[in-house]
């Protein structure tokens, strides 16, 4: 059986956006939230209830998320919430601390002075956010505040690189987010590599943003290995 969910406030509009996207974004927002947790089975039927719309739409949503990586196709159980093992978790933090110290090392030195004051406005939002203890909020300013960092390095095939990942490092992002304790040196080690870019220090910047991904990736391997352990 798929688990209990509140569908109240799934149900999609039909307003300029189109309605396979609003199906897609729904259920994306609800595994990154955690309504549905790994391993949870998508059945489609029931998904067709909570959300309203046709069957059609919800497969093509769940075939967007599996390319994602965010779903998984199980032999006989058919779509679930897919499993991030501790060891692919290691290898997407490794491929995240490269390409994330570069690009505020290049970030420093290659920005405008209207994008570093992008980059400030986008840390005092996330500092509300984390004031307000909303994860979901978190998590969308986060992302913004990484969106301008990556358009602001000048490296295409690194913002490239990091988009292709983008659902994956949202759920390890969330994951992390959900270790007691860690919202307060998430938010020091983001405001020390913006401190370092205004002070126009590439590589001051590039060793905070590597080792703020270190942290995340140990808080996010302590919950993954603790319910490898429980399960």
């Amino acid at each position: 059986m798929m688990a209990i969910v509140d569908s109240n406030d799934m149900r999609v509009s039909r307003p300029s956006v189109t309605l396979r996207q609003q199906v897609l974004d729904v259920l994306r927002r609800a595994i990154l939230d955690f309504r549905f947790k790994p391993g949870d089975r998508l059945i489609e039927r029931e998904l067709c209830e909570m959300v309203g719309v046709s069957r059609t739409s919800v497969r093509e949503a769940l075939r967007h998320l599996e390319s994602e990586g965010l779903v998984e196709n199980q032999p006989n159980r058919g779509p679930a919430v897919a499993r991030v093992s501790p060891e692919t978790a290691q290898q997407l933090y490794e491929v995240r601390e490269a390409l994330e110290g570069l690009a505020a090392s290049l970030f420093t030195v290659r920005a405008t002075v209207k994008q570093v004051a992008d980059l400030q406005a986008a840390l005092v939002r996330l500092t509300s956010a984390f004031a307000g203890q909303d994860r979901r909020r978190i998590i969308a300013e986060t992302t913004s505040f990484y969106v301008i960092l990556l358009e602001g390095c000048g490296n295409d095939i690194i913002s490239g690189m990091i988009q292709s990942l983008q659902a994956r490092i949202q759920f390890l992002r969330a994951t992390s987010m959900s270790q007691p304790g860690r919202a307060p040196g998430s938010l020091a080690e983001m405001t020390a590599i913006v401190a370092a870019i205004v002070r126009r220090d590439p590589e001051a910047a590039g060793r905070a943003a590597a080792e703020h991904v270190r942290r995340a990736r140990d808080a996010a391997l302590d919950v993954l290995r603790h319910e490898v352990e429980v399960a």
